[in-house]
């Protein structure tokens, strides 16, 4: 926290207080601070810690950013890095290292169909198809899937993907290595 911020705590709980017509003596009761800590902290003379901001954040239904008025998090771009891989390309759109990731796959187009290899590993996958056709081997099951389709699955069951056709095809995959579930509408091709 910085110092400005925390110059501004005092004036900041003393209005919470006041707004919520709540007394020193009851917020101490509920939040277990004595009411010269609660006087001294709403005038400016006491220095906010965690320890005394945690109770009165619970107390006021607000966040500890609010209470400290924490400066907005900085720039929320995701800087992409694509990645090559099989002849893919996979663009990252999540810049978290667990949970569930986003991509962007564009799968080349072919001149000739390709062989499925089908792979297992540990996860669920949920893609969304953007643009072109993509051939969807899960087991023993063929799928073809257009722009505005979906598919989830479990990726320990043996799958594959390709460009259906001599175009490209582009999709949003979810991937959850934890096995997370999202959404799902995927139909045979017949």
């Amino acid at each position: 926290m910085t110092e400005e911020s925390l110059s501004g705590v005092g004036g900041r709980l003393r209005s919470l207080r006041t707004q919520r017509g709540t007394t020193l003596a009851s917020l101490s009761e509920t939040t277990g601070i004595s009411v010269s800590t609660l006087s001294r902290l709403e005038s400016g003379q006491r220095r906010p810690t965690l320890e005394l901001l945690m109770p009165l954040a619970r107390a006021y239904g607000v966040t500890l950013d609010e209470l400290v008025a924490a400066p907005p998090m900085g720039d929320p771009r995701v800087h992409m890095r694509p990645i090559r891989r099989h002849g893919a390309l996979i663009i990252p759109l999540t810049q978290k290292a667990t949970g569930i990731g986003a991509y962007k796959y564009i799968l080349p187009a072919t001149d000739h169909p390709a062989v499925p290899d089908p792979r297992t590993h540990e996860g669920y996958e949920w893609i969304y198809i953007l643009s072109g056709q993509l051939r969807l081997v899960l087991g023993d099951e063929e799928l073809i899937l257009h722009p505005g389709e979906a598919a989830e699955f479990s990726t320990r069951l043996p799958h594959w993907m390709a460009s259906a056709t001599a175009d490209a095809v582009e999709f949003i995959a979810l991937f959850g290595p934890q096995g997370e579930r999202a959404h799902l509408r995927a139909r045979p091709s017949h």
